[in-house]
């Protein structure tokens, strides 16, 4: 029952997360000028302080609000890991596990380190003009989710 392409994922996940948050919000200096046009209006990095969940929901600010998120998401990440133990997953399931737990622990890491998420991606087409921001480990978590929906049928449930 191997777990390693779970890991690598996690990992991987996890420092692109935190190299990319460290790049755009501090050497670009995102957090000063709050707004850097990459691509616009495709991609544009914008400065968000995310207390809450997707698209600040839950997000009061509280430091009550910050530790049961920070709870949530670990036994989210524990949830996940057990689970995928529980069967002989192929190692795109194993990935996908991965990259859920690895964004999630990114995500975990801004709360602990800041008390809030960093988020600085913005994407806007067609004449739509979003107003939310997300991060790499949205990304991530939203993929991996996505990979576990799609590859599920096709590890075995461990007997």
């Amino acid at each position: 029952m191997g777990t390693r392409w779970m890991i690598w994922g996690a990992v991987i996940a996890f420092l692109f997360d935190q190299i990319s948050k460290y790049l755009v919000i501090h050497s670009m200096e995102l957090s000063r000028v709050h707004a850097i046009d990459v691509l616009p209006p495709l991609l544009n990095f914008r400065y968000g302080e995310n207390t809450g969940i997707n698209f600040g929901l839950f997000g009061d600010g509280s430091d009550a609000s910050r530790w049961i998120l920070i709870g949530l998401s670990l036994v989210i990440c524990v949830v996940v890991a057990v689970w995928i133990r529980g069967w002989h997953p192929s190692r795109w399931m194993q990935l996908s596990a991965g990259l859920v737990i690895g964004g999630a622990l990114g995500n975990v890491a801004d709360r602990l380190l800041y008390g809030y998420v960093l988020d600085f991606l913005n994407m806007s087409c067609c004449g739509l003009q979003n107003p939310f921001v997300f991060n790499i480990a949205d990304v991530f978590i939203f993929a991996g989710a996505a990979g576990l929906v799609l590859f599920e049928g096709r590890g075995k449930k461990a007997t």
